[in-house]
């Protein structure tokens, strides 16, 4: 049936309608604000109800289910009664989202694409609002659910199984190694969070580090923990935009989970700088979440609320920049499910800790991350998210033939880590 005359049934009948169209697989009990009930799906499992609040609610999913699914959860509007956001994102992805495309919903999301698409092309610089957006809330929030370093990006499990600390130190190991450090080189941390990288960094391999961020918190705080250990001398953090940085240049670059936020028109731009920045014989290790397929846009609700001006590419939009700025690929590293696991981490410790958050901010911020944590752990199980590494230089012998090199740096870097001085508390 053409979905326009559905509007014509009452938006409660149409929502549900929607639902039993979408789950097939599952074991999914509706409550819609009528006070009629279905269970839907084939009973396997984790069970789920859900229960919407008015019927406003369930027409606004039903129009634009992208944008307002996770609004009305966070606004108390769609509430579950059993189970929790991650079934029931889990779930729906499950069964295959295409399975709720209607005419007005797929033009809607069109529309979101668009928007996203000409936003990103606007001669604004936004960059910093951006960043504040995220970065720049309570320290207390980051302190719910981080490691100790408060690494802020994928993990590393290697071996599987380990926790979310060890993983995080091994996520540093294996870029360090990457990196082909040696004493007495200069380092640029391009996106450097709160320090963890660049002090992990200047005492494994005895480098010089400069860390540029556009977050002051994440300054004020990175600051402080290198003058507490004693590495005021050898790393510096500076708030800084890498398009205005100067003619200076560093033997090796790293950027964790900073390129995300740089923007689909602005790959030119940002490759270009770094190969003006970086020395002509020296590497660089680019570390970010990319996707199997161009993707046009970021989901509505994550930009909005989350990440605005955010952008996870396929490498395909990335690579070409890569090209036109004559640094030659050195290898390409794919971290499929790692993110996963992290974030199943950082979600499980927010979530121990709701009433902490809640009294913090309040219970809607609360549900907003617990909604963006899980939707994003179910973004990496079914829609192909994945992490890429890519090791770029100017001249080929920059970096070893074979891969050899990593496996033996990381164990000499093991070593060094039996002996490092405990990492602190994080201060803010």
């Amino acid at each position: 049936m053409h979905d326009g005359l559905w509007l014509g049934w009452g938006m409660g009948t149409t929502f549900l309608k929607l639902l039993r169209k979408l789950v097939q697989k599952g074991n999914l009990k509706v409550t819609l604000s009528s006070g009629e009930q279905a269970m839907l799906g084939d009973g396997s499992g984790v069970p789920v109800a859900l229960r919407t609040i008015d019927e406003d609610a369930e027409k606004a999913i039903v129009l634009d289910p992208g944008l307002k699914f996770g609004e009305m959860y966070v606004e108390g509007r769609l509430v579950l009664d059993e189970g929790n956001i991650f079934d029931v994102i889990s779930m729906i992805k499950a069964n295959g989202l295409e399975r709720a495309a209607t005419i007005s919903n797929t033009i809607i999301a069109l529309l979101h694409v668009a928007a996203q698409q000409i936003k990103s092309r606007l001669p604004v610089n936004r960059n910093k609002h951006n960043i504040a957006h995220h970065y720049d809330l309570d320290g207390k929030l980051f302190d719910l659910f981080l490691d100790q370093d408060w690494q802020y990006s994928c993990a590393y499990f290697d071996p599987p199984g380990i926790g979310l600390d060890e993983a995080q130190t091994a996520k540093k190991r294996h870029i360090a190694a990457k990196l082909l450090l040696e004493p007495g080189q200069s380092v640029l941390d391009v996106g450097s969070g709160w320090g963890g990288m660049a002090m992990y960094l200047a005492e494994s391999s005895n480098v010089d580090v400069t860390g540029i961020t556009l977050s002051e918190e994440q300054l004020k705080v990175s600051r402080g923990r290198a003058a507490k250990r004693g590495l005021a001398g050898r790393v510096r953090f500076e708030l800084q935009d890498y398009r205005t940085m100067g003619s200076q240049t560093f033997d090796r670059i790293v950027s964790v989970g900073m390129f995300e936020h740089v923007g689909m028109a602005n790959y030119g731009n940002f490759f270009g700088k770094m190969a003006d920045l970086l020395a002509p014989k020296g590497s660089m290790l680019l570390h970010s979440i990319g996707q199997a397929e161009k993707p046009w846009a970021t989901n509505p609700w994550i930009e909005k609320y989350i990440f605005p001006g955010g952008y996870m590419p396929a490498l395909s939009e990335v690579v070409p920049a890569i090209e036109k700025s004559r640094l030659m690929i050195r290898d390409i590293e794919i971290l499929p499910m790692h993110y996963a696991h992290t974030l199943r981490a950082w979600r499980e410790r927010f979530t121990a800790r709701r009433q902490e958050a809640v009294r913090l901010y309040d219970e809607r911020f609360f549900r907003m991350w617990e909604f963006y944590l899980a939707a994003s752990e179910t973004a990496f199980i079914y829609d192909n998210l994945l992490i890429f590494q890519i090791q770029l230089s100017h001249k080929q012998d920059a970096v070893p033939y074979t891969r050899n090199y990593i496996g033996e740096r990381e164990a000499a870097l093991r070593e060094f880590e039996k002996n490092r001085p405990p990492l602190e508390p994080v201060e803010f």
